[in-house]
């Protein structure tokens, strides 16, 4: 690329225009794969009197779901970038639908493990596949807004999962059936529902789409393909096979694995600090605390998606929220006691652990492109979700070796501080916009 090569521009009402149409969908799409694949955490008690199985062959068979998550979610993102995003997401919604449906006919541990590994299978794509879709329609500088965005469906998910669930479990005992089945049966049958919307609803490129005129596919290609042969020449080829050992990828998982640690930390620490609350309060009170800091992180994530755009930068972006992540999970560990620094704390740990979405995600497409995005957007999610194993395997260490179930929280903390040194260390392409006004980036471009 030489000094006075200028990237094509995409008039702001386009990008608007495509937002309006796929995000709310995706949104709607993320919150029932959510639901779909945590609703059995609601069923502990349930599912143990009614199947006769321990609290210990519970939790084997609810993280059996990563299984076939982790050994499908690369071959299935392939296979969305062969077949088309519109096919290939809508069978993976009516798939997962289909077997979160059927968990509600399970008559035994061993059928559950099956049916969760399935799931696994059927939803294996599903992020990392949207991850990828979403590089079909928006720029590099629009990216961690859209993710972020779309991303926010995630706390959503978290704060209405509960309810609903709970719902369905206290009053739904339709024909002398278990209210856990009508809960599994109801949910997934949600996500077959949305299946036909899929295939209407979503688009497999901009020149495909009805609802823009030539004008703007024409200037939004010219945009994205000026941004592919930049990364190309910048980066080169990488084999869809040969990007599962790069560097770079690998980093990124290392990266996205502390994040899903992290995560874990608080979905097992918060219920005790809020059981504590709830000695001295009421339901209610506990429930709007508990629902706080998702609602913090929501905001907080389109804020700092949008900064990050608007600057360009992407690696303290991510970094910066982990290190203070990791100096607040160190915090809680001393003073846990402390109710109200408590819930201080665990808000202000959520929206450090949302907030890096949207960049993060930006970073694997500033170097990756074509079937090596496929393969390596999925490789890193495949692996980061390790956590959901290693996780609760170092935490209950560390509690059987010291008697405290807060000294996982520095092993968290330890982890998010090696992923920010991580990705401070990141080399990616440099963002193609300079954030300063438009009247100035075609000087500092020619300067450049």
């Amino acid at each position: 690329m030489t000094a006075t090569t200028h990237p094509p521009q995409v008039d702001p009402r386009t990008i608007k225009i495509i937002k309006w149409r796929l995000l709310p969908f995706l949104m709607i799409l993320y919150i029932a794969a959510f639901i779909d694949r945590a609703n059995i955490g609601f069923t502990a008690k349930h599912l143990e009197a009614d199947l006769g199985i321990t609290p210990a062959v519970f939790g084997i068979l609810s993280g059996a779901f990563f299984i076939g998550y982790f050994v499908f979610e690369v071959p299935s993102n392939l296979l969305l970038q062969k077949f088309g995003a519109r096919k290939w997401i809508t069978r993976i919604v009516l798939s997962w639908g289909i077997l979160a449906a059927a968990t509600a006919f399970v008559d035994s541990g061993q059928t559950l493990l099956i049916v969760r590994i399935l799931l696994g299978i059927a939803e294996a794509g599903f992020f990392p596949g949207i991850i990828l879709f979403l590089t079909y329609w928006f720029p590099e500088k629009e990216r961690a807004r859209t993710v972020a965005m779309f991303m926010v469906a995630l706390p959503v998910a978290t704060v209405i999962a509960g309810p609903v669930s709970g719902l369905i479990l206290d009053n739904i005992h339709w024909l002398g059936w278990e209210s856990w089945r009508w809960m599994f049966l109801l949910e997934g049958g949600f996500a077959v529902l949305l299946a036909p919307f899929a295939l209407k609803l979503l688009v497999d490129s901009p020149a495909k789409a009805k609802w823009l005129t030539q004008g703007q596919k024409d200037e939004l290609e010219a945009r994205l393909e000026f941004e592919r042969a930049r990364k190309v020449a910048s980066h080169g080829n990488f084999s869809k096979w040969k990007v599962l050992i790069n560097a770079r990828v690998l980093a990124m998982a290392v990266i996205y694995f502390a994040k899903s640690n992290g995560i874990y930390a608080l979905v097992f620490f918060t219920p005790s600090i809020m059981a504590s609350i709830s000695k001295s309060t009421s339901a209610t009170t506990v429930g709007l605390l508990t629902a706080l800091p998702y609602v913090l992180a929501t905001i907080a994530m389109i804020f700092w998606a949008r900064h990050s755009d608007k600057t360009g930068e992407r690696r303290f972006h991510v970094a910066g929220p982990y290190l203070l992540g990791a100096a607040a999970l160190i915090i809680l560990g001393f003073f846990h006691t402390d109710i109200i620094l408590s819930v201080a704390l665990i808000s202000l740990i959520t929206v450090c652990m949302y907030v890096p979405y949207g960049p993060f995600w930006s970073l694997p497409s500033m170097f990756l492109t074509g079937a090596a995005a496929a393969s390596g957007l999925a490789w890193i999610n495949a692996l980061a979700n390790l956590g959901g194993f290693f996780g609760p395997f170092a935490l209950g260490a560390a509690n059987e070796a010291t008697g405290s179930v807060y000294v996982g929280l520095f092993f968290v903390a330890g982890l998010l501080v090696i992923a920010a040194v991580t990705v401070l260390r990141l080399k990616v392409v440099t963002p193609i916009d300079e954030p300063q006004a438009t009247d100035t980036r075609t000087a500092k471009t020619a300067t450049n």
